[in-house]
């Protein structure tokens, strides 16, 4: 019995995470997303994907600490940044980098368990370094080096811009962190899995996430929504253009998952994100667009008899692009958040592995011989 893309097939136990397709309900090691969201930080979650539970004042001072130390990156990996070409999607960029990291990562092919957690620190801790370094060497601007006194978010956004961020906007960046943490054997944390099975290191098992990242059917879809918005230009042309694309029958960025079967439960976070963002403007320009192609879509999918929902990618766009990010900077930002999932379940692979080796049904021809071949036609 085979299921194509291994829908509904259980391949993993684990502890970290919870879909719940039907109902559009996420839950990290028993905590629901809403409640993460709004009341704990980014480091708190990373220590909950870790450990299981959230921290105590003591325990997350020492985890900010630890990353905070763990920030700044190897001269040599900013040499590896700056021999990129100029017009390489930044994924790309950090796949190369994050497995460089490895190469000066004293305890690379250290596979205990101890080992890996403080890899796990490093790496999360780094990827946002990597991430605004690449945008500054991209732009001839030489890279910033991380401010300890900043939380993860808030550095991010410091080491892009040069400037302190201000509250709102590092606070939306850590709750959107904290939304895209975690969930469950996605692609990529499939492909870390699988890669940590073989009993690679971790940096390689992290590698392999981000490739799966890369693509537009998973991180790579949030940069789609910001062309696509961008494309309509504004709230009055999105009936028209959502429609003609509909009959042309284009996939419409941003809506629909593979899991939930209902709203996801990240979008009205996002959403609610993005007005806050826009509260203090007088206009909100993608905001609106937004919200009237969630009205379109809506209206035509009932007509068409279907359920389709926005999903996380469609208001975290926005969201992004508000705060000055650079839309093909979106999936690194989710590379960001992931980490702490992917290391966690690395961690969580690693301490019952077994190697991941399904099988596959061979469809082709049997009892072909050899011809020779001076008589193949």
């Amino acid at each position: 019995m085979t299921s194509k893309g291994l829908e509904g097939v259980v391949a993993a136990e684990t502890t970290l995470s919870k879909v719940f397709g039907e109902e559009g309900r996420l839950v990290y090691a028993g905590y629901e997303i809403e409640d993460l969201a709004a009341n704990a930080s980014f480091e708190e979650v990373c220590w909950l994907l870790w450990n299981g539970e959230l921290p105590t004042t003591e325990q997350l001072e020492q985890l900010s600490a630890e990353l905070s130390a763990a920030a700044s990156i190897d001269d040599r990996i900013i040499d590896i940044l700056r021999l990129a070409p100029a017009d390489t999607h930044p994924m790309a960029t950090l796949r190369t980098a994050a497995s460089a990291l490895g190469f000066y990562d004293p305890e690379a092919e250290d596979m205990s368990d101890a080992a890996n957690r403080r890899k796990a620190v490093r790496i999360t801790a780094r990827i946002p370094t990597i991430t605004a370094a690449i945008d500054r060497v991209r732009k001839g601007l030489e890279p910033i080096e991380p401010d300890p006194s900043l939380r993860l978010g808030g550095n991010f956004l410091y080491m892009l811009t040069g400037q302190a961020p201000d509250g709102l906007g590092a606070r939306i960046v850590d709750a959107a962190l904290t939304l895209h943490a975690e969930h469950g054997l996605n692609a990529s944390t499939f492909a870390a899995r699988v890669t940590a099975a073989t009993l690679a290191d971790m940096h390689s098992a992290v590698t392999s996430a981000i490739g799966a990242l890369k693509g537009p059917l998973h991180g790579g879809a949030n940069e789609r929504v910001m062309e696509m918005l961008q494309k309509i230009g504004s709230a009055d042309q999105a009936e028209q253009w959502i429609t003609a694309a509909l009959e042309r029958k284009e996939k419409i960025m941003g809506f629909g998952h593979r899991v939930y079967r209902t709203t996801d439960p990240r979008a009205p976070i996002l959403r609610d994100l993005s007005g806050r963002l826009g509260s203090g403007a007088d206009e909100t320009p993608w905001l609106d667009i937004s919200e009237k192609v969630v009205e379109v879509m809506r209206r035509e999918m009932d007509a068409r008899g279907k359920k389709i929902y926005p999903n996380v990618d469609f208001f975290s766009a926005s969201v992004y692009y508000t705060i000055g990010i650079p839309t093909d900077l979106f999936t690194n930002v989710f590379a960001m958040a992931r980490a702490a999932g992917w290391t966690a379940h690395v961690i969580e692979q690693l301490a019952d592995n077994r190697l991941i080796r399904p099988k596959a049904e061979y469809k082709g021809p049997l009892g072909k011989k050899v011809v020779p071949i001076a008589d193949r036609g």
